[in-house]
């Protein structure tokens, strides 16, 4: 075996040498293929600087990057002349070329005293003053190799930042008034240019939110003393002194007026007072009364005679974005025209509505987690402005068919048909008064739907739903849902033969095809780390959910299912679940991504399990991928092909989840993955699947684990994702021959016929 592998080894060296040789005799007459670089640094006696951290950060801001290389082999240069130069800048032989393939970097791009001058220009930046960088490059066969050698200065740090301006002006009385814990330049600390810039923003920003429209970060002069010594600097910000008048002083907004019905066709004279109406010490011009004043006005968080402040404007355009009426706004700010004592701004908001009335068609496939695929066609139509609130009014009709590969759902395709009515109001809708928050309107959302489900061969289900509940945001990444009134009534008929036979034997299929009332509330919060782009990245969603408490005051049950409302049975629970994300940024187009997920429901009094619709369930293209659905619990239990025909999901009533993967590129748009996921879901009670489906204190003996690895290709617009799983632990075998990682067998076809689960979806799992 020993030798077979220093054979394999021996051809494919002698593979790349004879692809080098190749490379070497394309490459234009007198030059060479640039290599990279490599970096020298000499620090200062006790200079704790990492010399490593260094070179990262040279090389990330070094110019020309390398080509790519496998060994050393530059592989898709070798690529680049082999596919050869196209007729056409266009085709399939020009993207072959110049998307797998790659031209070749010589040695004439590569500039030493440029790249040198940059580094000492970056490192002085970073506080380290006293830095010498210099360089040449050396030639080995066909490529070239440059040679940075930095004499590397102790950095300096911060000894004082003082501001120098006069603190009984009125500007600087507001500069005083920052706060020193927030500032970017902190003594003791490395000196960092962008520390520099970042305050003088900071700066900008504070004194926008107190009136000085006109101030920039520009007007503020930075300079450094080194005198002291020691690797010590004193940073003093000042005023320039050529600032204009108006910048050092704070604007009062005198007037605001506002356009609803604003468009660039016919343009109102907006300096002009005809045809305005005075509300709340706002001007508007709605002619055609399209608005009611108060939809408008309570969209602008400041009024005339208050300081200019930004994050007021912001805010206030925001509002007027998020009320979903127009479709274009923007503002202009009019300054005075006393230039010797300029004091106020005239504010106006030009706002193009969206057509009122509008119908959408909409036609498309999907992937269902409970393995189902199919069609789906919808018509929306919408008013987008009901009772001259911003009031939206949707009707939407729609119809589905589902089909599913798995092997005991085939042949019992679904069809859905449905129809749904919402109500939303860009506000709190609500017998007593609730603060909004300054930023987001808040939404209410009245909704009355009704859909018809046919399961082929089995049954026919009906579902009414009642819904009443807010969304709110307090910031752009935290965002509340209560729905205080939830009401859902499913009922079950039209049975064919065989399943009406099934059903009169079988106890849990009669208790699953029960009429049945849903009457609660729930409650959802999700968080999320605003840049997407960040080293570290969170995501939190949890949701609260509880049902047949109120009813149950009154109507007591003594067992399950006992209990009616209206001749109904009445569900009662209470079930939460939290869903938190942590992605990892380790380079620019590599991250590791992990989930868990954690959800607990508690049936009682008279429901003996979860609603069908509110139970956990697990498995599939983004939960643990080496199971499909209905294939993975609940516990040590593997549903059987009646329960997976008969039971409208196989879920359970506890659920734990926990996935992670490492994400990273691979050529062009296509990104590549492998991943672990682990986890099952457990009932409350033994009715539909026995025993050892219940949760216990022993529940990580039935913890399922899979792997696999995946494609994916991003588009901009989406991400279509490929991946490929394959068990690695089944609970559901007996006691000690769970891990089935040791009979891997990936060469033999008739294993990977059996293990291999193969998952396509849209976007990431998670």
């Amino acid at each position: 075996m020993g030798k077979n592998v220093s054979k394999h080894i021996a051809v494919i060296f002698l593979l790349f040498m004879v692809a080098s040789c190749n490379v070497s005799r394309k490459i234009p007459p007198g030059t060479q293929l640039y290599k990279g670089a490599d970096y020298k640094i000499d620090k200062e006696t006790g200079d704790k600087t990492s010399a490593k951290k260094i070179r990262k950060e040279l090389k990330a801001v070094t110019s020309p990057v390398p080509n790519k290389t496998i060994f050393g082999f530059p592989y898709r240069v070798w690529f680049w002349y082999m596919v050869g130069e196209p007729k056409k800048q266009k085709g399939f032989k020009y993207w072959l070329r110049n998307k797998i393939g790659e031209a070749p970097v010589l040695n004439t791009v590569v500039n030493i005293r440029a790249n040198s001058e940059n580094f000492q220009a970056y490192l002085e930046n970073q506080g380290f003053f006293r830095t010498d960088v210099g360089g040449d490059t050396t030639v080995k066969g066909y490529k070239v190799t440059a040679h940075y050698r930095i004499e590397l200065g102790a950095p300096y740090k911060i000894n004082t930042f003082k501001w120098i301006i006069d603190s009984t002006s009125a500007i600087g009385k507001d500069i005083g008034k920052m706060p020193p814990k927030l500032n970017y330049i902190k003594t003791k600390e490395q000196y960092d240019l962008d520390n520099i810039k970042a305050e003088r923003t900071r700066t900008d920003l504070f004194l926008k939110s107190r009136g000085y429209y006109y101030f920039s970060p520009d007007d503020i002069k930075a300079w450094v003393d080194t005198g002291k010594g020691d690797h010590q600097a004193n940073i003093f910000f000042k005023l320039k002194d050529e600032i204009p008048l108006s910048a050092v002083i704070p604007q009062t907004i005198r007037s605001i007026t506002l356009f609803p019905n604003y468009t660039l066709i016919t343009p109102p004279p907006d300096t002009s007072k005809a045809g305005m109406e005075l509300v709340d010490s706002i001007y508007i011009r709605d002619t055609v009364h399209n608005f009611t004043p108060k939809a408008l006005i309570s969209s602008v968080t400041y009024r005339p005679g208050s300081l200019y402040s930004l994050s007021k404007q912001n805010r206030t355009l925001n509002r007027f974005i998020n009320m979903g009426v127009f479709k274009f706004v923007k503002n202009r700010y009019q300054g005075d025209r006393d230039t010797l004592d300029p004091h106020y701004l005239d504010v106006y908001y030009y706002l193009t509505p969206l057509p009122k009335k509008a119908i959408q068609a909409e036609i498309g496939t999907f992937t269902k987690s409970n393995s189902f695929t199919g069609a789906q066609a919808s018509v929306t139509w919408r008013n987008r402005n009901l009772f001259k609130g911003a009031e939206q009014l949707l009707i939407k009709t729609y119809g589905a068919f589902e089909s599913s590969s798995n092997d005991s759902l085939k042949a019992n395709d679904n069809f859905r048909l449905g129809a749904e009515v919402s109500l939303v109001f860009p506000r709190f809708v609500t017998p007593f008064r609730l603060k909004e928050s300054n930023y987001f309107p808040p939404k209410t959302q009245f909704t009355l739907g009704y859909e018809w489900f046919r399961r082929q061969a089995l049954y026919t289900k009906s579902y009414f739903q009642l819904q009443y509940g807010f969304t709110w945001k307090k910031k752009v990444n935290i965002e509340h849902t209560f729905t205080p009134v939830s009401i859902t009534y499913n009922t079950t008929g039209a049975y064919s033969p065989q399943y009406q036979a099934l059903v009169n034997t079988v106890p849990a299929l009669a208790l699953s095809n029960l009429p049945e009332v849903i009457t609660g509330s729930f409650y959802n919060f999700t968080y999320h780390t605003v840049n997407p782009k960040a080293s570290n990245i969170f995501y939190f969603n949890g949701n609260f959910d509880a049902a047949g408490n109120v009813i149950g005051l009154f109507k007591k049950a003594s067992a399950p299912y006992t209990e009616k409302v209206f001749g109904v049975n009445y569900a009662q629970y209470v079930k939460a679940d939290i869903d938190f994300r942590y992605n990892k940024k380790l380079d620019e187009n590599t991250y590791w991504a992990s989930r868990v997920i954690m959800g607990a429901g508690f049936p009682y009094g008279n429901s003996s399990y979860l609603p069908f619709s509110k139970q956990f369930i697990i498995g599939g293209s983004s939960s643990i991928r080496g199971f499909e659905p209905r294939q993975l619990g609940p516990g040590r239990v593997r549903a059987d092909a009646l329960q997976q025909l008969y039971l409208p999901q196989v879920g359970g009533d506890y659920k734990l989840e926990m996935n992670t993967e490492l994400r990273f590129p691979l050529i062009s748009k296509l990104r590549g993955a492998v991943f672990v996921d682990a986890g099952n879901i457990w009932t409350k009670d033994t009715v539909l699947y026995g025993k050892a489906a219940q949760f216990n204190s022993h529940f990580y003996n039935d913890i399922a684990v899979s792997a696999g690895f995946g494609v994916r290709l991003d588009i901009s617009i989406l991400i279509i994702r490929f991946d490929i799983a394959t068990p690695l632990r089944e609970p559901y075998l007996p006691r000690g021959q769970e891990w089935v990682i040791r009979y891997m067998q990936p060469l033999s076809s008739d294993w990977r016929r059996s293990n291999l689960v193969y998952n396509i979806g849209i976007g990431y799992p998670f």
